[in-house]
């Protein structure tokens, strides 16, 4: 099975998940919101909207699922 194209880093102890697209680092998300827009900046969709997030072909989260975000909720 091949690595999908985007994936969501682990939790950070101080809040927030680093998102890789295509092997580059496109920045430190907070909120699902934050993963959408760096995959619209990618070129991934132009609707950030219409992005599956939960679809494993093209997301992988590590380290939890996307309701999981690090800092304040230990």
């Amino acid at each position: 099975m091949s690595v999908p194209p985007v994936i969501v880093h682990p939790p950070s102890p101080t809040g927030g998940r680093r998102v890789t697209v295509r092997g580059e680092i496109a920045g430190l998300a907070h909120d699902r919101r934050d993963v959408r827009e760096f995959l619209r900046r990618a070129g991934v969709a132009e609707d950030a909207d219409a992005i599956p997030l939960d679809d494993p072909r093209l997301v992988e989260w590590r380290g939890g699922g996307p309701e999981q975000w690090g800092g304040a909720e230990g």
